[in-house]
């Protein structure tokens, strides 16, 4: 059946969901953001990756830059770093090429593999996207990470296409409640962006509405 393309969330969601929930629901549901050094360095490696009308043909490959994707099935749509067309013969056709083509999906990331998944949710998705559109099968993709300056092959297993599923089917829920997952303080949340926002120890704490009461207080 799917989804209806109002209903739709931003792929690029899932990373966020994996590392931190509530994370995720201050930036998609709250529209909440803030910049730190991370995501300001993460924009700007972006926005070179991203450039829509950049396409190099080398051999047996073609890669294409910004190419935007979407899954009715999984309620998603985003936009790839990069996509290469590998010349095999259990490719697909593509428009003024001949001969078969394979997607292999490539994302771009600043700083260095992660001990969690995100980053391999990520673009396990995006895969799961070009085939629902391509009408193919994509084994793997890869992961570049800026700091090492090097690929890692992701292959994209049943256990990790199962993860997908589930996490999407967990936001798709929550962003449908409008609600926002109670604070779960780590170390990881020295380096969010909005750990300022989210205000970690002090919502570990107290209630927000404790909080808002005594904030209120103080005013009057």
């Amino acid at each position: 059946m799917g989804f209806n393309e109002e209903d739709w969330l931003q792929l690029s969601g899932l990373q966020h969901f994996a590392f931190c929930r509530r994370q995720w629901a201050l930036i998609h549901i709250e529209t909440q953001w803030a910049e730190n050094f991370r995501t300001a360095d993460g924009h700007l490696m972006h926005e070179h990756v991203h450039d829509q009308e950049f396409r190099e043909s080398r051999g047996d490959r073609l890669t294409v830059r910004g190419l935007a994707i979407h899954s009715a099935e999984l309620g998603i749509s985003g936009q790839c770093d990069a996509v290469e067309f590998h010349r095999d013969p259990a490719g697909v056709p593509l428009q003024d090429r001949e001969g078969l083509w394979r997607p292999y999906p490539v994302e771009y990331k600043r700083g260095k593999p992660k001990e969690h998944s995100a980053d391999e949710l990520q673009l396990c998705a995006q895969a799961m996207c070009l085939e629902e559109m391509l009408c193919c099968t994509i084994p793997e993709g890869a992961l570049y990470y800026g700091e090492p300056r090097r690929r890692t092959t992701v292959r994209f297993t049943p256990e990790l296409r199962k993860q997908v599923h589930d996490s999407l089917t967990e936001m798709h829920e929550l962003y449908k409640r409008h609600y926002t997952p109670k604070v779960k303080p780590s170390k990881a949340c020295n380096a969010c962006s909005l750990k300022d926002l989210c205000l970690p120890k002090l919502m570990s704490r107290k209630k927000v509405a404790d909080y808002l009461s005594t904030a209120m207080e103080e005013l009057e």
